[in-house]
């Protein structure tokens, strides 16, 4: 049974059998809004209601730091332009991260309509003994690129699974946010992190969200005030 975390959890990354997780996804699903307003109906008789759909644009990225709290290798979307991520000193976006120790699974610009579909929009397939030694921590995060906050999306959660982007065999740990009051007017979410402590990966989910409007506001905030 896969383990319902709360904000500020943390976990050891040890499956029921003993065994410790090592090559697993990190998948991020949404939901696209929907809902219903009324119409004329034909030649403007009658009124009749009318399923409307935003589609909800979210980027799952991630950061990797060293001991010496320096970024040392990442993952988001190279549609970012690399003259605005320059104003940030940060490098062109990637799908693949060194080692092909992770990969990303590329952009959803729409989220789920009409309900949950079982399969995450954005995934990060991660094999910890593949990266660089010099990796201590990773943070996961999202981004929204369009005009809706977090307290309208009806649905976020990040969840950890073996399995592939389009099977999902055994589910780990998982954890929900969005459509909360107090997500009203977030645009960013730093939704968890991977760090190694005593030569050991353990899992903390964070959930904590901020005005953010751009991905380069949200590394550094990462940068300033997580990385430890």
């Amino acid at each position: 049974m896969a383990i319902k975390l709360e904000k500020g959890q943390r976990i050891n990354l040890e499956k029921s059998d003993g065994k410790k997780l090592v090559e697993f996804c990190v998948g991020v699903n949404w939901g696209a809004i929907e809902y219903e307003i009324e119409e004329k109906g034909l030649l403007g008789f009658g009124r009749k209601k009318v399923k409307k759909v935003v589609d909800v644009d979210l980027d799952l990225s991630c950061v990797m730091f060293n001991s010496q709290q320096q970024l040392c290798d990442h993952l988001y979307s190279p549609l970012y332009k690399p003259d605005i991520l320059a104003k940030y000193g940060l490098p062109k976006g990637k799908l693949v991260s060194d080692n092909n120790a992770m990969r990303h699974s590329g952009d959803d610009l729409q989220g789920d309509s009409g309900g949950d579909d079982g399969l995450d929009n954005e995934i990060i397939q991660v094999n910890l003994g593949a990266l660089k030694p010099e990796v201590q921590q990773i943070f996961f995060f999202l981004n929204n690129v369009g005009q809706e906050d977090f307290s309208q999306i009806p649905y976020a959660k990040i969840r950890m699974y073996e399995g592939t982007p389009s099977k999902v065999s055994s589910v780990y740990a998982e954890y929900n946010v969005a459509a909360e009051s107090q997500y009203r007017g977030k645009r960013a979410i730093i939704m968890a992190k991977l760090y190694k402590k005593d030569g050991q990966w353990k899992f903390n989910a964070i959930g904590d969200a901020f005005d953010d409007r751009f991905l380069g506001q949200t590394i550094e905030r990462i940068s300033q005030s997580y990385v430890k």
